[in-house]
Protein backbone atom coordinates (compact mmCIF):
# COMPACT_ATOMS: atom_id res chain seq x y z
CA UNK A 1 0.00 0.00 0.00
CA UNK A 2 2.43 2.60 -1.39
CA UNK A 3 2.26 5.68 -3.70
CA UNK A 4 -0.20 8.21 -4.40
CA UNK A 5 -1.39 8.51 -8.19
CA UNK A 6 1.50 10.85 -9.28
CA UNK A 7 3.75 9.12 -7.42
CA UNK A 8 3.55 5.87 -8.97
CA UNK A 9 3.11 7.72 -12.47
CA UNK A 10 6.25 9.26 -11.81
CA UNK A 11 7.99 6.09 -10.95
CA UNK A 12 6.69 4.25 -14.00
CA UNK A 13 7.84 6.90 -16.55
CA UNK A 14 11.39 7.28 -14.42
CA UNK A 15 11.25 2.90 -15.14
CA UNK A 16 10.22 2.72 -18.54
CA UNK A 17 13.79 4.09 -20.02
CA UNK A 18 15.77 2.04 -17.44
CA UNK A 19 14.16 -1.33 -18.58
CA UNK A 20 13.19 -0.60 -21.92
CA UNK A 21 16.01 -2.82 -23.85
CA UNK A 22 15.52 -6.05 -20.93
CA UNK A 23 14.13 -8.63 -23.43
CA UNK A 24 15.54 -11.21 -21.16
CA UNK A 25 13.00 -11.53 -19.13
CA UNK A 26 9.03 -10.40 -18.29
CA UNK A 27 8.71 -7.11 -16.11
CA UNK A 28 5.58 -6.53 -14.48
CA UNK A 29 5.09 -4.27 -11.86
CA UNK A 30 1.66 -4.27 -9.33
CA UNK A 31 0.23 -0.53 -8.35
CA UNK A 32 -1.89 0.07 -5.53
CA UNK A 33 -5.91 -0.15 -7.10
CA UNK A 34 -6.25 3.22 -7.39
CA UNK A 35 -3.46 3.98 -9.48
CA UNK A 36 -4.05 1.09 -12.13
CA UNK A 37 -5.62 2.30 -14.91
CA UNK A 38 -3.44 5.40 -15.01
CA UNK A 39 -0.34 3.58 -14.78
CA UNK A 40 -1.73 0.96 -17.12
CA UNK A 41 -2.62 3.55 -19.75
CA UNK A 42 1.06 5.52 -19.41
CA UNK A 43 2.72 1.47 -19.43
CA UNK A 44 0.91 1.38 -23.14
CA UNK A 45 3.16 0.00 -25.92
CA UNK A 46 6.16 -0.37 -23.18
CA UNK A 47 7.93 -4.03 -22.09
CA UNK A 48 6.55 -3.69 -18.64
CA UNK A 49 2.78 -5.51 -17.78
CA UNK A 50 0.79 -4.42 -14.68
CA UNK A 51 -0.56 -6.80 -11.77
CA UNK A 52 -3.47 -6.10 -9.35
CA UNK A 53 -1.90 -6.64 -5.45
CA UNK A 54 -5.17 -9.04 -5.21
CA UNK A 55 -9.01 -9.88 -6.29
CA UNK A 56 -11.88 -10.94 -5.19
CA UNK A 57 -12.65 -14.33 -4.72
CA UNK A 58 -16.23 -13.71 -6.66
CA UNK A 59 -16.04 -14.02 -10.62
CA UNK A 60 -18.02 -11.15 -11.80
CA UNK A 61 -19.65 -7.85 -10.59
CA UNK A 62 -22.34 -8.30 -8.05
CA UNK A 63 -23.64 -7.05 -4.16
CA UNK A 64 -19.88 -7.20 -2.72
CA UNK A 65 -18.74 -3.72 -1.25
CA UNK A 66 -15.18 -2.90 -1.10
CA UNK A 67 -14.20 -6.30 -3.53
CA UNK A 68 -12.32 -5.48 -7.16
CA UNK A 69 -13.36 -8.37 -9.23
CA UNK A 70 -10.11 -10.36 -11.54
CA UNK A 71 -12.67 -8.76 -14.34
CA UNK A 72 -12.68 -5.04 -13.42
CA UNK A 73 -8.29 -5.68 -13.14
CA UNK A 74 -8.16 -6.92 -16.66
CA UNK A 75 -10.76 -4.11 -17.60
CA UNK A 76 -8.62 -1.58 -16.63
CA UNK A 77 -5.65 -3.45 -18.46
CA UNK A 78 -3.84 -5.53 -15.81
CA UNK A 79 -2.63 -9.12 -17.36
CA UNK A 80 -1.26 -10.14 -13.86
CA UNK A 81 -2.57 -10.22 -10.22
CA UNK A 82 -1.36 -11.70 -7.02
CA UNK A 83 -2.90 -14.26 -5.11
CA UNK A 84 -2.42 -15.37 -1.58
CA UNK A 85 0.57 -12.69 -1.27
CA UNK A 86 1.80 -13.90 2.86
CA UNK A 87 0.41 -10.14 4.45
CA UNK A 88 -2.88 -11.34 2.69
CA UNK A 89 -2.86 -14.73 4.33
CA UNK A 90 -1.14 -13.38 7.89
CA UNK A 91 -3.07 -9.93 8.22
CA UNK A 92 -6.19 -10.58 6.50
CA UNK A 93 -6.68 -14.37 7.12
CA UNK A 94 -7.12 -15.50 3.76
CA UNK A 95 -7.49 -19.47 3.97
CA UNK A 96 -6.25 -21.88 0.60
CA UNK A 97 -10.06 -22.37 -0.31
CA UNK A 98 -10.49 -18.47 -0.53
CA UNK A 99 -6.98 -17.98 -2.81
CA UNK A 100 -7.85 -21.06 -4.79
CA UNK A 101 -11.52 -19.15 -5.67
CA UNK A 102 -9.33 -16.38 -6.66
CA UNK A 103 -7.72 -18.25 -8.39
CA UNK A 104 -10.32 -19.87 -10.37
CA UNK A 105 -11.73 -15.75 -11.04
CA UNK A 106 -8.58 -14.52 -12.43
CA UNK A 107 -7.67 -17.84 -14.83
CA UNK A 108 -11.87 -17.20 -16.08
CA UNK A 109 -11.05 -13.02 -16.41
CA UNK A 110 -7.97 -13.86 -18.67
CA UNK A 111 -5.74 -12.99 -16.15
CA UNK A 112 -2.18 -14.54 -15.16
CA UNK A 113 -1.87 -15.99 -11.54
CA UNK A 114 1.34 -15.18 -8.98
CA UNK A 115 0.08 -17.60 -6.92
CA UNK A 116 2.59 -16.92 -3.14
CA UNK A 117 3.11 -19.71 -0.90
CA UNK A 118 5.73 -19.54 1.64
CA UNK A 119 6.70 -21.17 5.66
CA UNK A 120 6.96 -18.83 8.89
CA UNK A 121 10.26 -19.13 10.71
CA UNK A 122 8.40 -21.28 13.60
CA UNK A 123 6.99 -23.53 10.63
CA UNK A 124 10.72 -23.30 9.15
CA UNK A 125 12.17 -23.99 12.44
CA UNK A 126 9.94 -27.03 13.01
CA UNK A 127 10.94 -28.92 9.87
CA UNK A 128 7.38 -28.20 8.69
CA UNK A 129 8.17 -26.06 5.38
CA UNK A 130 8.04 -28.46 2.47
CA UNK A 131 4.76 -29.79 4.51
CA UNK A 132 3.26 -25.79 4.21
CA UNK A 133 4.11 -25.09 1.20
CA UNK A 134 2.74 -28.29 -0.54
CA UNK A 135 -0.24 -28.11 1.21
CA UNK A 136 -0.67 -24.03 -0.37
CA UNK A 137 0.02 -25.49 -3.40
CA UNK A 138 -2.83 -28.14 -3.44
CA UNK A 139 -5.07 -26.07 -1.78
CA UNK A 140 -4.50 -22.85 -4.39
CA UNK A 141 -4.14 -24.90 -7.22
CA UNK A 142 -7.42 -27.67 -6.59
CA UNK A 143 -9.40 -27.70 -9.04
CA UNK A 144 -7.49 -26.56 -11.68
CA UNK A 145 -6.46 -28.33 -14.95
CA UNK A 146 -3.10 -29.02 -16.87
CA UNK A 147 -4.41 -26.36 -19.61
CA UNK A 148 -4.45 -23.72 -16.85
CA UNK A 149 -0.92 -23.94 -15.92
CA UNK A 150 -0.18 -21.49 -18.51
CA UNK A 151 -1.21 -18.89 -16.63
CA UNK A 152 0.14 -20.31 -13.10
CA UNK A 153 3.66 -18.15 -11.81
CA UNK A 154 4.54 -19.49 -8.28
CA UNK A 155 6.20 -17.20 -5.98
CA UNK A 156 8.16 -18.71 -2.81
CA UNK A 157 8.25 -16.07 -0.81
CA UNK A 158 9.59 -17.10 3.15
CA UNK A 159 7.75 -15.44 5.25
CA UNK A 160 10.48 -14.77 7.96
CA UNK A 161 12.40 -13.23 4.78
CA UNK A 162 9.83 -10.65 4.06
CA UNK A 163 10.39 -7.05 5.42
CA UNK A 164 12.84 -8.06 7.92
CA UNK A 165 16.38 -7.82 6.18
CA UNK A 166 16.71 -11.22 6.48
CA UNK A 167 17.06 -13.18 2.85
CA UNK A 168 17.30 -16.71 2.66
CA UNK A 169 20.54 -17.69 1.41
CA UNK A 170 20.24 -18.48 -2.69
CA UNK A 171 20.79 -22.47 -1.38
CA UNK A 172 17.83 -22.74 0.93
CA UNK A 173 15.61 -20.64 -1.48
CA UNK A 174 17.04 -23.17 -4.54
CA UNK A 175 16.18 -26.21 -2.37
CA UNK A 176 12.47 -24.89 -1.91
CA UNK A 177 12.21 -24.18 -5.40
CA UNK A 178 13.36 -27.73 -5.97
CA UNK A 179 10.20 -29.00 -4.03
CA UNK A 180 7.87 -27.14 -5.53
CA UNK A 181 9.13 -28.51 -9.16
CA UNK A 182 8.70 -31.65 -7.86
CA UNK A 183 5.30 -31.27 -6.36
CA UNK A 184 4.17 -30.41 -9.68
CA UNK A 185 5.91 -33.05 -11.29
CA UNK A 186 3.62 -35.55 -9.36
CA UNK A 187 0.38 -33.43 -9.64
CA UNK A 188 0.63 -32.46 -13.51
CA UNK A 189 3.63 -33.70 -15.13
CA UNK A 190 7.46 -33.46 -16.02
CA UNK A 191 6.63 -31.50 -18.16
CA UNK A 192 4.49 -28.83 -16.51
CA UNK A 193 7.24 -28.65 -13.87
CA UNK A 194 9.81 -27.85 -16.28
CA UNK A 195 7.80 -25.13 -17.87
CA UNK A 196 6.65 -23.66 -14.53
CA UNK A 197 8.11 -20.77 -13.75
CA UNK A 198 8.96 -19.99 -9.46
CA UNK A 199 10.19 -16.39 -8.48
CA UNK A 200 11.13 -16.10 -5.11
CA UNK A 201 10.02 -13.00 -3.02
CA UNK A 202 12.31 -12.38 0.63
CA UNK A 203 13.88 -9.22 0.68
CA UNK A 204 15.37 -8.98 -3.04
CA UNK A 205 18.16 -6.33 -3.09
CA UNK A 206 19.88 -5.52 -6.33
CA UNK A 207 23.21 -6.44 -4.35
CA UNK A 208 22.07 -10.19 -3.62
CA UNK A 209 19.69 -10.61 -6.79
CA UNK A 210 22.76 -12.22 -8.97
CA UNK A 211 23.30 -14.93 -6.52
CA UNK A 212 20.04 -16.09 -6.40
CA UNK A 213 19.07 -16.25 -10.23
CA UNK A 214 22.22 -17.96 -10.42
CA UNK A 215 20.66 -20.94 -8.75
CA UNK A 216 18.98 -23.32 -11.04
CA UNK A 217 15.47 -23.78 -9.86
CA UNK A 218 15.05 -19.86 -9.38
CA UNK A 219 12.99 -17.98 -12.41
CA UNK A 220 12.69 -14.84 -11.42
CA UNK A 221 11.90 -12.28 -8.47
CA UNK A 222 9.09 -11.06 -6.79
CA UNK A 223 10.41 -7.81 -5.49
CA UNK A 224 8.99 -5.89 -2.46
CA UNK A 225 10.58 -2.97 -0.98
CA UNK A 226 13.60 -2.68 -3.74
CA UNK A 227 10.77 -1.85 -6.61
CA UNK A 228 9.81 1.92 -5.13
CA UNK A 229 12.41 3.00 -6.52
CA UNK A 230 12.88 2.96 -10.03
CA UNK A 231 16.45 2.88 -10.25
CA UNK A 232 16.63 -0.39 -7.75
CA UNK A 233 14.16 -1.96 -9.43
CA UNK A 234 16.08 -1.63 -12.79
CA UNK A 235 19.08 -2.89 -11.25
CA UNK A 236 17.30 -6.15 -10.41
CA UNK A 237 15.52 -6.12 -13.46
CA UNK A 238 18.79 -5.52 -15.23
CA UNK A 239 21.42 -7.51 -12.85
CA UNK A 240 24.61 -8.27 -14.59
CA UNK A 241 24.21 -6.37 -17.68
CA UNK A 242 25.29 -2.67 -16.10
Amino acid sequence: MYKLLVDAVDTVLALKPLVANANHCEVVIAPVFTALKTVADRLEGSNIGVAGQNCSTEPAEGAHTGEVAATMLRDVGAKYVIVGHSERRQLYFETDSMINKKCQAAITAGLAVILCVGESLEQREQGTAERVVSGQLSGGLSGLTASDLDRIIIAYEPVWAIGTGRTATPEQAQEMHAFIRRVFADRYSDQAANELRILYGGSVKPDNIAGLMSQKDIDGALVGGASLQAESFAKIVNYGRQ
